[in-house]
């Protein structure tokens, strides 16, 4: 375990409207996840090229992505965006 930690950027309400509580609870056990992973969440996702970076990760299945910052320095996995397509 890591002391990392996940927050949203710009806001949890902003990136979250309009979206079920199912799709919203699969995304903070993800970035949960993601945040346990600690600096190794760098080279999670898209792209697979390089590390750092904004990111993308496919959730439910390929019916959509987050798109989120690893910020080592502040030991914090910030969630940019949801796309969801259900």
């Amino acid at each position: 375990m890591t002391d990392w930690s996940w927050d949203c950027n710009p806001s949890t309400e902003y990136i979250t409207e309009g979206l079920s509580t199912g799709v919203v609870a699969e995304v903070e056990r993800l970035t949960t996840e993601l945040a346990a992973l600690g600096e190794g969440s760098v080279r999670i996702g898209r792209p697979t090229d390089r590390e750092g970076g904004p990111r993308e990760f496919d959730i439910l299945g390929g019916r959509g992505f987050i798109s989120f910052l690893p910020v080592p320095r502040h030991e914090c996995v910030y969630v940019c965006d949801i796309t969801f397509y259900g």
